[in-house]
């Protein structure tokens, strides 16, 4: 492990908690400080992250940048945080968007400021909390951390009609999987002390943990629940498009761009490595929820009516192909995966900026309301073809990226999966750019957009940099996934080391069990 000099990760981690606490103490009234404050919080913090991405060393599998100070000693709770190539990009991801969210909802927002910027910077210490914590009974606190504040800016701050019902089954949901996760949390630390005599939530203990192949089955059921309804996976997604509809412009933007990354990123870093052999038992089951999520999330997107219905719908589609990638199991299936889990966050999240931005001019989200948008707002015309095209994955763009990789990866894996798979690119291609030609082209039909104004420079501000990494990642994507090779390929290693250790240990006691039964027939 490369020890940490200076603590960065706690830096990133609680420097918009400090924010928060300092706009606690503000005056409401103040709001323009308050804003100001946000917006510096979250920039200082991206800033901040910057040099844990490019002093990341690339080369090396090692956790890095770690931090561990012992919290509850007793219990073997430590405060324990590090990071490599897998948990880097979603660090970084959730810093760009933070200062971005508070520019996008700087006039959006106008009531209850001070307490809605607070849920935002508390949102954003669960989420990097979440990828940074090495410890078992750290990442659950933040896990857990991380939910209030999105549950609040939902039920708050949604739309006046179903925020409440919205807000209360995004809650349900993620607790009920949660708790399910907690129990097997407390399965893995008993068996730990069993094994070794040592009571500890130490990440990097456990998973040198053996365990026995019934008990993995169980285990990784429960944490598959909590991570498949947070990716969300079919059939546990019916909570997303109720959120995403219902929640403000911005929890839209980190739900898509970040939240829903920790149910794939948990996959990677706990369900998989700590159970191996019932990981790879589970390859046709998950691999095939995905293929339907790829293709019904895709059919259903096609018959909304609601552009942020569609967008969320979308997610679906989309997940379901990082999901497929990363049981796929090979180099290039698991590093698409990962891309794709930033890519999804850039596309999808400018998505649903844009839909933020279409909707304060007219009040409206419904498809049928617009047509001929591209004659009154060019600007917005283009931001918004560049995104479409992103997160259909043309050419030269992010998307495009993360989608071949998948696909690559799969067809070496399974080939009838990755033609399934497939399929998906085509309908997301037809629902994007339908919706599109229906929101853009066309005569302009309606009185009322006539006259809209087109994007200011805040709202262009906000997208500039988004598109920046589209282009980035589809023209040079060696920057991003040479960061990520090594701890991949170390992932790979391991797994493949433990599934075949267990495998062995599974036949040599079905090989001394049968040998007792001869003995005992003779």
């Amino acid at each position: 492990m490369n020890q940490s000099e200076f603590p960065v990760l706690t830096l990133i981690t609680f420097l918009p908690a400090l924010g928060a606490v300092f706009i606690l103490l503000t005056n409401k009234a103040e709001i323009t400080q308050i804003r100001w404050t946000a917006f510096i919080t979250t920039f200082m913090n991206f800033l901040f992250s910057l040099p844990v991405f490019f002093y990341f060393n690339a080369g090396s599998a090692e956790m890095q940048f770690v931090e561990e100070v012992a919290w509850i000693k007793e219990y073997g709770i430590s405060y324990f945080v590090g990071i490599d190539g897998i948990s880097l990009l979603l660090i970084l991801l959730t810093t760009f968007f933070a200062p971005i969210c508070v520019v996008a909802c700087w006039k959006d927002i106008k009531d209850k400021v001070k307490e809605f910027m607070i849920c935002l910077l508390l949102l954003e210490t669960g989420m990097i909390g979440v990828f940074v914590s090495l410890d078992l009974f750290l990442f659950y606190v933040f896990w857990e951390v991380m939910l209030i504040p999105m549950y609040l800016l939902i039920g708050i701050w949604g739309a006046p009609a179903r925020r409440i019902y919205a807000a209360i089954k995004f809650f349900l949901f993620t607790m009920f999987g949660s708790l399910l996760m907690l129990v097997a949390i407390l399965v893995l630390y008993f068996i730990n002390h069993s094994v070794t005599g040592e009571y500890t939530f130490n990440l990097l203990k456990l998973y040198e943990l053996s365990i026995p192949f019934h008990v993995q089955t169980w285990l990784f059921l429960a944490f598959f629940l909590a991570f498949a309804i947070k990716v969300p996976m079919f059939p546990f997604h019916t909570w997303l498009p109720d959120a995403h509809t219902e929640a403000p412009t911005v929890g839209s933007v980190l739900l898509a761009a970040v939240l829903l990354k920790m149910g794939t990123y948990g996959f990677l870093r706990f369900s998989m490595p700590l159970f191996p052999v019932a990981s790879h038992n589970f390859i046709p089951l998950v691999s095939i929820l995905a293929i339907i999520g790829i293709i019904y999330g895709a059919l259903v997107s096609m018959v909304q009516k609601d552009l942020k219905r569609l967008v969320a719908f979308s997610s679906v589609s989309h997940l379901g192909f990082v999901m497929l990638g990363l049981f796929a199991l090979n180099i290039q299936s698991v590093q698409g995966g990962l891309i794709q889990m930033i890519n999804h966050g850039l596309s999808t999240g400018a998505l649903f900026l844009i839909v933020g931005m279409i909707y304060e001019r007219r009040h409206t989200r419904m498809i049928a309301d617009f047509g001929g948008l591209s004659r009154v707002m060019p600007v917005f015309a283009t931001f918004f073809m560049i995104v479409t095209l992103s997160s259909i994955g043309l050419p030269g763009l992010n998307g495009f990226v993360g989608e071949f990789l998948i696909l690559l990866g799969t067809f070496k894996s399974n080939v009838v999966y990755a033609v399934f798979a497939a399929t998906g690119v085509i309908f997301a291609a037809v629902y994007m750019l339908w919706m599109f030609q229906r929101v853009m082209f066309g005569e302009v039909t309606r009185e009322e957009n006539r006259n809209l104004k087109d994007l200011s420079v805040r709202e262009i501000g906000v997208l500039v940099p988004i598109l920046i990494f589209i282009f980035w990642i589809g023209l040079y994507p060696k920057t991003f996934l040479g960061k990520t090779e090594a701890s991949v390929q170390h992932f790979l290693k391991e797994f493949n080391k433990k599934y075949e250790a267990s495998i062995q240990k599974k036949d040599n006691i079905h090989a001394v069990n049968k040998s007792e039964e001869l003995i005992v027939k003779k």
